[in-house]
Parts: structure tokens; sequence; C-alpha cells
């Protein structure tokens, strides 16, 4: 049952990165990058799920415990395999720090929640084998359980707010701010900075305010200069700006998404 959850994790992962990698179309404008939120979600309720099954069981063992079964072979098995996963596992997680996709990670954590099934059994194992208190054994898992729960959680969180267009990160922000603040003067100014994140690509929306007597040539420049430190700034960027003159009361109206 396990190989066959991991199996379908592995494919829905590979399934949406496929269509992740699909370039932007007439009827997808801005990419399918989202794709990925789907699969990572579906990979922390896995996870969840797994931390939830682990619970019950333990919970179960706590209020009647038993003495642990001769599990000898099985129990290399299992520790060979996740060995194997653990393998895998950071490989995917440097793959997924390198090109910044959550759905990598998403199933680089769900392997890890085999490992850490399989140090629970080990430890709770071994735990009682030294204290001879049959309890020990279901609150390591109850532990492992936990740790897994809080996995889970960040992964579903994460996919959830990138389905919800979340700003990207102070940092990266104030990364964007210091760019903008570079070309700003007394006569050059720039609000309505707006961010997001779809899959490893980000979006950066800026209004920029100008001298009403610029040419429109002299206001693409600036505006190019911009958009070309904004992408060297950060990695995956699509940088959108928009000219309005500093002079007019109306420019400076529009800083909300929902203006009048």
């Amino acid at each position: 049952m396990e190989s066959l959850v991991n199996l379908v994790g592995a494919l829905m992962a590979l399934t949406m990165l496929t269509i992740a990698a699909r370039p932007a179309d007439e009827d997808h404008a801005y990419g399918h990058s989202k794709a990925e939120y789907f699969s990572s979600g579906a990979e922390g309720t896995l996870i969840l799920i797994a931390a939830v099954s682990i619970a019950v069981a333990a919970a179960q063992r706590l209020i009647s415990p038993k003495p642990l079964e001769q599990i000898g072979l099985g129990l290399g098995v299992s520790v060979a395999a996740s060995l194997v996963n653990l393998f895998v596992a950071v490989v995917l997680l440097k793959a997924a720090k390198s090109y910044q996709s959550i759905t990598l990670k998403a199933n680089a954590h769900h392997l890890l929640t085999d490992v850490w099934t399989s140090a629970g059994v080990v430890v709770g194992v071994a735990a009682v084998a030294f204290t001879g208190w049959e309890r020990l054994d279901p609150v390591v898992a109850l532990i492992v359980a936990g740790n897994i729960v809080w996995s889970g959680v960040r992964i579903v969180r994460e996919s959830v707010s990138g389905l919800m267009d979340t700003a990207l990160p102070v940092d990266e922000i104030n990364t964007i701010q210091e760019v903008l603040n570079r070309h700003c003067q007394p006569d050059i100014q720039c609000h309505a900075l707006r961010t997001r994140q779809a899959g490893s690509r980000r979006f950066v929306s800026v209004h920029v305010l100008v001298p009403g007597d610029w040419t429109v040539d002299r206001g693409h420049k600036l505006l190019e200069r911009m958009e070309d430190d904004i992408r060297a700034a950060l990695p995956n960027v699509t940088a959108i700006t928009h000219l309005e003159s500093i002079h007019d009361p109306a420019s400076w109206d529009d800083k909300d998404l929902d203006h009048g």
C-alpha cells in the first residue's frame, strides 16, 4: 500500500511538472507554472493522511500496549528501503532548491515520511528493548507523527499560498525595492509594487511615475533598464512596468488593485 501511494504521488508530480513546463499560450498567457501547486497540495495531503494513520495506530497501542512482534528481517528490509528513500529525497531536495520547484520539494518530503516512520520504528524497538516499557514504542510513534504533520502542513500551506497569489517573501520584495530605489529621483517615483509566485516563476509589476514632458522613447528606455535590473536581481522573473505622469493627480489614485 505504501509503495502504491508513493507511485501515485510520483506519477502526479511528473504529470504536473510536465504541464508546468509548457510555454504560455493563448488560453494561459501567464504560463502553466501554477500546475505545480496541485501536485504539491496533493502530496502534502498524503503526508497528513500518513501522519494521522501513524498517530491513530500509536494511540491504540498506547492505550492497549502489546509485546512487540519478532520483526527482524522485516525491520531490516524497511531500514534498507528507507535508506534508498533518504538518498532519493536528498537528491530531490537539492533539485527542488536548484529549480525552485515546490513539486520536487513536496515529493521529497513525502519520501521522508517513510524515512521518519522507519526511524521511529527502530528507535521505538530499541527503547523497548532497553527499558522493557512497551508504551515507549507508541510514544516515539506519536512524536514521529507530530513531525510528519508539521511537514505536511507546511507543504499544504505553501501550495495554498501559491494558488492564492501570495506576495513574494519579504527579502525578495526588499531586493526588488532596492533595485527600484536606484532609479528613483525627485522627479522619478515608483508605487503600486505587486508581486506573486507561480511555481518557479515570479511576477513583478510596478508603476513608474516620470515628468509629463518626457518623450515616450525616454520613458520606455527607463522602464527597460528597470526591468533588466529586476531580472538580474532575482531568477525567473517576469517584470511588468506601467509608465505614468508624475504631475497627473490621477497617477496617484491607482495604488490599490481596485481603484475607482
